[in-house]
């Protein structure tokens, strides 16, 4: 990721999210519209995926969640499956380097096993050489399915309940998300969902309780720092009450 000089008319809400996850919705579609291949779009969505996390340290968003790949995409033509799985390895190689220049720690969430060796390996080495990055956090959500991902935590404390780590009784709405693939990460406060389309697809099912949420016409690859910014400042202006009656 090139460094890009600051953006005009860019800056951070006073009160806005500190975690933001984002559907990247309608990259194909963009690409229709301009008579081009679907996977011309998933291209130029990559290239936002740059811009938009460059702009987030000047937006005061430390955590960055995007979705990138969904268990369910597996569904999609075997020609676009693969042209997806080719450029998120050609986007980890080529943008490594640039995460650690830029201070941006990377982590990768879903389930592993079903994707290749070699985009494995690269997954591996993109958050081992970035896990001391103190900036920006960026977690791609690759393979990832929120159900899938509640199975398998639940498959993991019942593991531990059945060989005595972890007492029955002592289960409680606290104890799964420390098996959840987002272990380490903060809620998300805001989940944004591009394109037009008004529902969540499985994306980060528990975490998002209280999240507040945002469904904009825009294609991802229209999506520019500046409207981003534009929802973050709508973000700072929520009454966020979780539950409670105001004094």
């Amino acid at each position: 990721m090139a460094k890009s000089a600051p953006m005009a008319g860019i800056s951070a809400p006073a009160e806005g999210p500190r975690h933001v996850a984002i559907i990247m919705d309608g990259n194909g579609r963009w690409a229709q519209k301009r008579g081009r291949p679907r996977l011309f779009g998933h291209h130029a969505g990559a290239r936002r995926v740059r811009e938009i996390v460059q702009s987030c340290p000047g937006l005061g968003v430390k955590y960055l969640t995007i979705f990138a790949f969904s268990t369910e995409n597996w569904k999609r033509t075997q020609t676009e499956v693969a042209g997806l799985m080719s450029l998120f390895r050609r986007y980890i190689m080529k943008e490594m380097q640039e995460f650690v220049r830029e201070n941006v720690q990377v982590r990768f969430i879903g389930d592993r096993p079903r994707l290749d060796a070699k985009l494995r390996g690269l997954m591996d080495e993109a958050e081992a050489m970035t896990a001391h990055c103190t900036g920006t956090n960026l977690t791609i959500a690759l393979n990832y399915g929120g159900r899938d991902e509640v199975s398998r935590a639940t498959k993991r404390l019942a593991i531990d309940v059945a060989e005595g780590r972890l007492r029955p009784e002592d289960v409680d709405e606290e104890t799964l998300p420390r098996y959840l693939d987002t272990c380490v990460l903060p809620d998300p406060d805001l989940v944004i969902r591009t394109s037009g389309e008004a529902r969540i697809s499985n994306f980060l099912l528990w975490q998002s309780a209280y999240a507040e949420y945002e469904f904009i016409d825009t294609l991802w690859p229209d999506f520019t720092p500046d409207v981003f910014a534009r929802l973050l400042a709508q973000y700072g202006a929520r009454d966020r009450r979780f539950g409670a009656v105001p004094a």
